[in-house]
Formats: structure tokens, sequence, C-alpha cells
């Protein structure tokens, strides 16, 4: 035993006197061995030539820094571990504030619904505050109890409503009164239901806007629609419905342009000028067809389709619905034509945020105007959805106005080649017209109205043989040509701009300039300014002199800004 005392003490104090020996070691390195340093660098440093003095400097220097960067590092720590102590200290005091403020909002919130509740008790429990909310669809309104009784009564609170007696056990009412007063109850029994669907939509839908619609057209009755309208009388009878009605003025020429675009294209561009109704056009022909448009504020910070469609919040699992989604759901439940308008639409580019939408109505199929807003179904989405879809209704039109200035972007070729651009640069002249009511015409008739146009106006061969003696010259003189796009543009275009008053080569001046033509702008700058003139030329021989004039306007025009 004591063998083993004798081995242990010896191995203990071994591992001991070197952890000692260890300490004694950094000790003497930071701390008490820099005088025997210091003596070293004396010793040398006299001896040493300037190379050398400068090299001994900045060594002894290096070895300072060491010890000062550690006890600068332990320095930093220590402070940073008192800090961290302290503000424990102070975090564990505000969270005990917190949970005595939240009490007191808790009591406050109680002491309220009491007052409250004695209020609608003073009251009687009949009056309802309206529920303002996304009910407005409705334009509907929650029904008090003047409303109900069918009476309004014109004095204060103390004054007594005809028919109903005070203090007595019996009513003394007619007959038109009971029947007036059982209808009014009727209506606000449905009003009443309505308004609570509205309320569960608006809680446990994921899409409640478009739900909201589904609700508001659940017992919708169209209008009778006129069946018997011609084109022409379409036309003129929205010119004197915006003078009579809304005191606007449109040449018949621009309204015709308009007409006839609607049957090329679904998507319309407006340019010219402030001031001259741009966006007052489409925002009247939607009243005179008695479905007002939806018009939509275009922002410089529209990038993508979420912009125009929304998107699903997967924090909510709520759809975030904008009300160019709404207004596109709503014309897929209507029979009139619809139209959403996208205001100053070239504020952003309009090929990043609607470029999803270009693209679904090039599809030959209407079956394929399908755009997906989420991956799957859900339970109680709107009955227009299919499998988190919608579809894009033929009923449907967009505008877009556009203004050409240094805020906006340029509109490129690939949405000019899929629209059909009207040019307001100046405001018609005032007229006199007779009084005209709003029509109601379906979407699908005014399809068919386009349909026989083409039938009864078919472009004449003289014509067609003229355009492609142009679209040669243009091909070989400055590689341009008229695309499979634009040709069927114009098949749909020149009929209904016939039938709406207009003649066929008026139609065909019109989308020459605008959608041929145009595409100069963007071409070599003085090969344009030279070859200009040779093509003034060609347009009056081969059309006659005056036969394009809207052409040759637009080639001087772009010849004098070069």
């Amino acid at each position: 035993m004591s063998e083993f005392l004798s081995f242990a003490w010896e191995l203990l104090s071994k591992v001991v006197y070197n952890v000692v020996a260890v300490f004694a070691s950094i000790l003497n390195l930071l701390v008490f061995g820099w005088v025997d340093y210091f003596n070293i660098f004396l010793s040398y440093f006299k001896s040493f030539d300037i190379p050398g003095k400068i090299g001994a400097v900045v060594l002894f220097a290096l070895l300072v820094a060491i010890p000062v960067l550690i006890a600068i590092i332990l320095v930093r720590r220590w402070k940073l571990h008192a800090d961290l102590k302290r503000d424990s200290s102070d975090n564990k005091t505000l969270y005990r504030e917190i949970g005595r403020l939240n009490k007191q909002v808790l009591d406050l919130m109680d002491e309220k619904n009491k007052l409250l509740a004695l209020k609608v008790n003073a009251m009687g429990g009949t009056q309802r505050i309206p529920y303002m909310g996304a009910s407005a669809l409705t334009d509907e309104h929650v029904p008090t109890v003047a409303n109900v009784l069918g009476k309004a009564s014109a004095g204060g609170e103390g004054e007594v409503v005809p028919g109903v007696v005070a203090g007595s056990a019996s009513l003394s009412l007619d007959g038109d009164s009971v029947s007036g007063a059982a209808a009014a109850m009727a209506k606000a029994t449905v009003e009443a239901k309505t308004l609570a669907e509205e309320k569960e939509i608006s809680l446990a839908n994921r899409f409640p806007k478009l739900s909201l619609v589904d609700l508001k057209y659940r017992d919708w009755q169209p209008p009778v629609y006129d069946d018997a309208i011609t084109l022409e009388h379409f036309v003129e009878g929205y010119r004197e419905f915006a003078c009579s009605e809304l005191g606007l003025y449109y040449s018949p020429e621009i309204v015709r342009r308009y007409v006839a675009g609607m049957a090329a294209s679904k998507l319309l561009i407006l340019e010219g000028i402030s001031g001259t109704g741009k966006t007052s056009l489409p925002y009247s022909f939607s009243r005179y067809v008695d479905n007002p448009a939806t018009i939509v504020s275009v922002q410089p910070s529209f990038r993508d389709r979420t912009e125009v469609l929304g998107y699903f919040n997967e924090f909510s699992k709520r759809f975030n619905e904008t009300e160019f989604l709404r207004a596109l759901y709503e014309a897929g439940l209507r029979q009139d034509p619809s139209f959403i308008v996208l205001d100053e639409m070239n504020l952003a580019r309009v090929e990043y945020y609607f470029a999803e939408i270009l693209s679904v109505l090039e599809m030959p199929s209407h079956d394929e105007w399908v755009l997906e807003l989420v991956p799957t179904a859900w339970d109680g989405d709107p009955k227009g959805l299919h499998d988190g879809k919608i579809t894009l209704p033929d009923s449907l039109w967009f505008v877009g106005t556009a203004n050409n200035d240094d805020s906006t972007f340029t509109i490129t070729d690939k949405v000019y080649d899929r629209a059909i651009p009207i040019e307001l640069n100046e405001r018609a002249d005032a007229f006199e017209c007779p009084h005209h009511e709003r029509v109601h015409v379906t979407s699908e008739h005014l399809q068919y109205l386009f349909q026989k146009a083409k039938v009864e106006h078919v472009i004449s061969e003289d014509v067609l043989e003229k355009m492609h003696k142009l679209d040669q010259y243009l091909q070989t003189r400055f590689r341009l040509a008229f695309g499979n796009r634009i040709i069927k543009q114009m098949y749909d275009f020149i009929p209904v701009y016939v039938a709406c008053g207009g003649t066929e080569l008026g139609g065909m001046d019109y989308i020459i300039a605008r959608k041929v033509l145009k595409k100069f702008e963007s071409m070599n700058v003085s090969f344009v300014r030279d070859e200009m003139t040779g093509l003034i030329d060609y347009i009056e021989k081969t059309f006659g002199e005056g036969g394009l004039p809207d052409s040759v306007s637009y080639l001087l025009r772009i010849q004098n800004m070069y």
C-alpha cells in the first residue's frame, strides 16, 4: 500500500508541476519575459545597420501586438457577456410589463362588450349597423325598422308611426298596409340572409371577392336584349348616347375604328395627347351597353402577372384578388360585352405584366383561353373556377390607354402586332343630337354581326391586288412585309368598318398606317428618310392620288421627324 501511495504521489506531483510550469511559461511569455526581450533587443540594436534596425523594430512591434490583441479580445468578450447579462435582466422586466398591459387590454375589451350589450338591450335589439364590406357589390341596403314597416318617421323618437297605436293591445292596419309590411318584411329577411352569407364567405373562402360575385349573380335576371340592331345603328346610337347622356363627342370615324377594332382583336390601344377622351371612350361605350367598365390604373411597379391577376398567400391561405381578376371573373357570368380599361398601360412594360394574357389570346381555340390561378381546387372555390383555373370569356375586351412621354415605356412591336391601335389626337366638335337610351345587346349577337359583315362586305379583288403589290414593294425596298397576323386582322377589320358606315379603302388605309408603316419608326434614320418619298409616290400611283390619305400623312410625319 505504501508503494502505491508513493506511485500516486510521484505521478500527481509531476502532473501538477507540469500544469504550473505551463501557466508559468505563459506568464513569462506574455508578462514577465518582456524585460529579457527588451534587453536582447537593445544588445543587438546598436550593432545593426539601417535595414537591420528597421527589421528589428518591425519584429519587436509584432511581438508587442500579439499580447495586446489577446488582451483586447478578452476585454471585449467580457464586456459582451456583461451586456448580455444586463439585457436578459431588462427583458424579463419588459416581459412582465407586456403581460400586465395585455391583461389591461383584455379587461377593457370585456368592459366594452358589456357596454355594447347594455346599449343593444336599451335599443330593444331592433337596430342594426350596416355591413359595408364586400357586400357593397350587391348595391343593397341593410333593413331598418322604418323601411321594414314601409314608413319614414319625419319627427323625433317620440313620434308614433301611423297605424300603430301606442299603449294599445291591438293594431289598426288596413289591408294594403298589412300586405306592404309583409312584403317589406320578406325583403328584409332575404337581405339579412344575404348579409349573413356574405359574412360567411368573407371569413371561410380563399376567393372572397369572386365568391361574392357568384352571390351577386345567383338570382340575377338579364335584361331583354335587342337582337335586331345593325352595326351602323349601333355606332350612331353610341354617338348620340355619349352626347346626350354624358356630354362626350366623338367623330363617326373614331367610333367605326373602335367597333371594327373589337372585331379584329381583344386588345385595343388608345393613343394620343392628353384630354382627347382616351379613357372616356371605353368607359362611355361600356355605359352604352349597360355594363360599366372596370378601370385599372397601371403602376410603374407592375412587373409580372401577379400585379393584375393576384397571387395565393401561403401564410393566410387566401388568394390576394385584384379588381382586374374580379372584373375578368364577372365578365364570364354576363352575356353582354365587358371591358377592362388599363389606364396609362405603358407606365410599366406591357410585355412583362400582360405577357401571359397576350399569349393566351393567341390560342386558336377558345377552349385554350385558360389562366391558372392556383394548382388545385378546394371545396368552396367559386363556381366559375375549374381545377384552380379561370377562362377568359369571349365577351371580354381589354382597352389600354397610352401616352408617349418621358415617364412611359415604348410599347413594343410584340404588343402592337396583337392589338388594334387607335389614335385620338384631336377632340371632335360638339353637335346636337336626340336623346338616346342605353342598348342591351349580347356579345354573341355582336359577334354574329361581325361575322355577317364579313359575308356581306367581302374585300374586293381589286383592293386585295393593290394590297399585294404594296406588300411586294415593301418587301423589296424595306424588307418589311404584311405578317399573317396583320392579314387576318385586316380581313376582320375592313368588313366591319364598312358595315359601320366606312369605306373599303378607308379601312385598309387605317390598318396599313397603324399596323405596317408604324414599323418605320424603329428603322435606320437616314435609310428611311431617303426612301420615304419613293414610297409615297408608289402608294399614290397604285391606289390613286388621295387613295390612302392616312398612310401618306403618317409617312410625311415620320419623314419630318427625321
